[in-house]
């Protein structure tokens, strides 16, 4: 071959290259100025507030004074003086564990018994769905009616045949009063979520476990719940993720009382930053908060390896 027969030949495959790259190169640009709002979003009121929280957590800014910096003195302080933070954060990972276990049975239960009727199973899905868009706040006052001495749940612990307790008031009741609270609001999201899972499942995997003599108990235990592990696992996670974060029903409801029975992290980041006016002093609870809620969903990924069956 000769060399212009060469040269033409690399002219002619090297053009459609060129034209991809261009191509590429356009709709690249397209892209970037279609990402910069949000991009300039997230900048703005995610990363910026966060860089600028740690910040301040090395301060002692009172929020009427300008930030000094103080080193982690904040952060001694918070692990061997502040006697309220090792209450508080006893009382966040009881309700995160009680909350979590709870919703999450709860859900399967109710997910489990909707998936097996013939009829009603969107209506009931709506039902239960439907708390989950009401405002924390205003479901919270509600509740507080409920709550308060006279009200509805003494008529339901009454007829039950039980002592009446004075949930809002009484330290041994008024977290469960929270947690009574946020499962009624919260648990619907998981219900649909754990439903579409189950619906996924392929019915002749469980007509076969049926025909060799499994019975219902069997057929969720071995069947449905491994199929639906990694829905469970995603459900398991976002919901600690959320219930380490609480705070509307605490705010709502209690004040964190009575005394600190149902002070959470997250309200005594608020406390502290817009009560005292702590800022640097909250900045640095919100850190320890962020390390404590990423640390135990690390460890959820770990342990996922024992429980979660992905398809192959």
């Amino acid at each position: 071959m000769s060399v212009r027969a060469q040269d033409l030949g690399a002219r002619v495959t090297g053009a459609p290259r060129t034209r991809r790259r261009r191509g590429f190169r356009a709709e690249g640009r397209a892209a970037f100025w279609f990402l910069l709002p949000s991009l300039l979003g997230f900048l703005a009121f995610l990363l910026f507030p966060l860089v600028a929280s740690l910040g301040l957590s090395f301060t002692n800014w009172q929020l009427l004074n300008q930030p000094k910096f103080i080193g982690i003195a904040n952060y001694i302080r918070l692990f061997t003086v502040d006697p309220s933070f090792w209450r508080v954060l006893v009382n966040t990972i009881f309700y995160t564990v009680e909350y979590l276990v709870l919703n999450i049975v709860l859900a399967v239960g109710m997910a489990v018994w909707i998936s097996s009727l013939r009829w009603g199973k969107r209506l009931f899905r709506l039902i239960f769905f439907l708390p989950t868009f009401t405002p924390m706040i205003g479901v919270s006052l509600v509740w507080v009616l409920i709550f308060t001495p006279g009200g509805l749940m003494d008529w339901v612990v009454q007829s039950l045949g039980l002592p009446v307790p004075n949930f809002l008031v009484d330290p041994a009741w008024a977290m469960q009063a929270i947690v009574i609270v946020s499962l009624w609001s919260g648990f619907g999201y998981n219900l649909l979520l754990f439903g579409a899972a189950l619906e996924s499942i392929p019915q002749t995997y469980l007509d076969a476990a049926q025909i060799d003599g499994a019975n219902a108990w069997q057929r969720f235990w071995r069947i449905k719940l491994p199929l639906i592990s990694p829905t469970l696992f995603f459900g398991t996670v976002m919901t600690a993720i959320t219930a380490l974060q609480v705070f509307d029903q605490v705010y709502s409801m209690t004040r964190g009382g009575p005394g600190v029975a149902t002070a959470t992290l997250g309200f005594f980041i608020y406390q502290n930053g817009f009560s005292t006016y702590r800022m640097g002093y909250a900045s640095s609870i919100a850190w320890v908060m962020f390390v404590i809620i990423m640390a135990l969903t690390a460890l959820q990924f770990r342990l996922q390896r024992k429980w979660v069956h992905y398809d192959e």
